[in-house]
């Protein structure tokens, strides 16, 4: 068996996903394929790998690529975690250009300005992928990791044979995050709690949580969100969620942080006030980037030159275990994006990439059938799924009007923006992408 790992200069994920793998003695013997472009990331992935391997008596044989195709050469699964563009130049402009328009963003990788420009320059990179895995690796599953989800799955799904899934760790934080947040956790215990989600890519929501003797927790965490002593541990950070459980009925997946920018009724222009209810970090994810990059450095380089302190538990990531229950035939059912082809939510499009709970056995995946969502939860995940479908026909018809309209009906785009200056941030960002290489021609 052989576990090919793109994007493998993401070090530390790579070590977690990686890592589960050679802790799951279920797999037997097995090949890890690392593959990067970058050769010095991916030496130092190889190494570490290499010595996590070593230290719990694995049964892997590490081996590194920087030609993809060798490393997907005969793959039974494939991790994903590619960023096409990185940080420098892509992410940065992607926030700096909008920004000169009063286009204000969180994190930009899942939708907006942002999330869109990151999936039209990341489509082209994963068909070629698409077309690799058909020549050399036909029945390998692909598991995504890389944002923006819904758009990037969504297009393998739609456009190749690929037999693809993506994975998030929002939903399975969901619950202990809620709780914790509102002091629930001493009380109720999150691991034996009862609960439903399902929805599209960080929005999806939850529907039900019950404790382990069935009480129904909703009342008491409504209550607690509304009445609660705000702090900045408790309350503040996380008040956009608790904005949405109030007027919506449900609490999403995905942080605060993000759904600010998927809604239109949070950034606004700025005003003290406001910002002391909600604390949305505005434009602070370049510098989080800048951060985390020396962090992963500075981690890397510890690691590597003290081996002593390379130590790895099981994580809460889905990959290993999916690839344990395909392996096995033992099933695990996790909550992975797919296409909605099926109906599995009945009141979404059929087109849509939803995130529903998915079952992985002998048989493969198999995406399991769910309730309709409540009407108002359905209709703020189309005003995201409108966005997305646009995005991946701009990417079919190359046409710079697609992705006018496509950013044009995000919501906080609109809720900005007038439609003159969408379509003059539109071809300004088009024009960096276009003249940097990192996207095709668009008429």
């Amino acid at each position: 068996m052989r576990i090919c790992f793109l994007g493998a200069g993401s070090t530390v994920f790579c070590k977690n996903v990686l890592g589960d793998c050679i802790l799951t003695p279920e797999l037997g013997e097995f090949e890890i394929a690392l593959h990067d472009i970058d050769e010095v990331r991916l030496n130092e992935s190889f190494m570490l790998i290499k010595a996590i391997n070593e230290k719990y008596s694995g049964k892997a044989t590490v081996l590194k690529f920087l030609n993809r195709r060798e490393a997907l050469t005969g793959a039974d699964y494939i991790i994903n975690a590619v960023q096409i563009g990185g940080y420098k130049p892509c992410t940065v402009t992607d926030f700096k250009i909008p920004r000169r328009f009063g286009l204000q963003q969180t994190i930009g990788d899942t939708l907006g300005a942002g999330g869109i420009m990151r999936a039209l320059r990341t489509i082209p990179v994963f068909k070629d992928f698409a077309n690799d895995i058909a020549e050399l690796c036909p029945n390998a599953y692909f598991l995504n990791y890389t944002n923006p989800m819904a758009m990037l799955t969504g297009y393998l799904l739609k456009h190749t044979n690929v037999k693809a899934v993506g994975l998030c760790h929002s939903v399975q934080g969901c619950v202990p995050h809620l709780l914790r947040g509102l002091k629930l956790d001493k009380s109720v215990d999150a691991e034996k709690t009862k609960w439903e989600i399902y929805g599209i890519n960080h929005q999806a929501w939850l529907l039900s949580v019950h404790d382990e003797n069935g009480e129904d927790l909703y009342p008491t965490i409504k209550h607690r969100a509304k009445h609660g002593p705000k702090t900045l541990s408790r309350g503040r950070t996380d008040a956009v969620r608790y904005a949405l459980m109030e007027h919506f009925g449900h609490y999403v997946t995905e942080s605060s942080e993000h759904n600010s920018e998927y809604t239109p009724w949070f950034i606004k222009k700025f005003n003290p006030l406001r910002w002391a209810r909600y604390m949305i970090p505005l434009n602070l994810y370049p510098m989080r980037c800048r951060n985390q990059i020396r962090g992963w450095k500075k981690q890397s380089k510890r690691l590597l030159t003290d081996p002593a302190l390379i130590n790895h538990s099981r994580s809460l990531e889905y990959g290993s275990r999916i690839i344990e229950a395909i392996h096995t035939g033992k099933p695990f059912t996790f909550h992975g994006s797919v296409l909605n082809t099926e109906g599995y939510i009945p009141n979404l499009p059929n087109e849509a990439c939803v995130e529903i709970p998915v079952i992985a056995d002998k048989n493969g995946l198999t995406p399991q059938k769910c309730n309709p969502l409540p009407e108002q939860c359905a209709s703020v995940n189309i005003t995201n799924i409108t966005p997305q479908l646009l995005t991946l026909k701009a990417n079919e018809t190359r046409k710079l009007e697609d992705i006018f309209r496509a950013v044009a009906l995000d919501p906080h785009t609109a809720s900005v923006l007038t439609l003159p200056q969408i379509r003059r941030m539109c071809k300004a960002l088009y024009k960096a992408h276009h003249k940097g290489g990192w996207l095709p021609e668009y008429k």
